[in-house]
């Protein structure tokens, strides 16, 4: 088969496939700085339904997961409140490769080098699938989001803007 046909196995999968949690992989012509935009298109689905995985860290330099809508950002300043904290950014890529073992892009919620805490927009608990990096770039797999809190038990939030 080629890499067209079959991502492979990442830590990712492998962590699916552990917790039973169903899937199906779809892969994508990988677009440097596309972002969501780029994988909905390619895949024909709702950007709205395609989640980011973003890297952050806090005051601390404590790193997080937040998980949002691709046609959303997150509202810092509201994610610091919502989860305690006195300030949450964005970490650095390198970074953030170090913390989840992922490369920019293909960073994956699941199999993370470490484990990191997850907030998720509440929001997207009420899709019906969802589409989130498998753990590869131009690699997403469609899932049950309720599967998602299953296995990953992150702490709801509402820090959603347009855009």
């Amino acid at each position: 088969m080629s890499r067209k046909e079959h991502a492979g196995e990442t830590p990712a999968t492998v962590f699916l496939r552990q917790h039973g949690v169903a899937f199906e992989p779809h892969l994508y012509e990988y677009e440097e700085h596309g972002g969501t935009r780029v994988s909905a298109r390619e895949l024909g689905v709702d950007e709205h339904c395609v989640i980011k995985t973003l890297v952050m860290e806090d005051e601390r330099r404590q790193p997080l997961i937040v998980l949002m809508h691709g046609d959303r950002t997150v509202s810092t300043k509201q994610l610091a409140r919502e989860a305690g904290l006195k300030k949450v950014q964005p970490c650095q890529p390198e970074v953030a490769q170090r913390h989840t073992g992922y490369q920019v892009g293909g960073t994956s919620p699941f199999g993370t080098r470490k484990a990191l805490p997850v907030y998720m927009e509440a929001s997207i608990a009420e899709l019906p699938r969802i589409y989130i990096n498998g753990g590869r770039r131009g690699f997403l797999v469609a899932i049950d989001p309720k599967e998602l809190v299953r296995v990953l038990q992150p702490m709801p939030v509402n820090v959603a803007l347009e855009g």
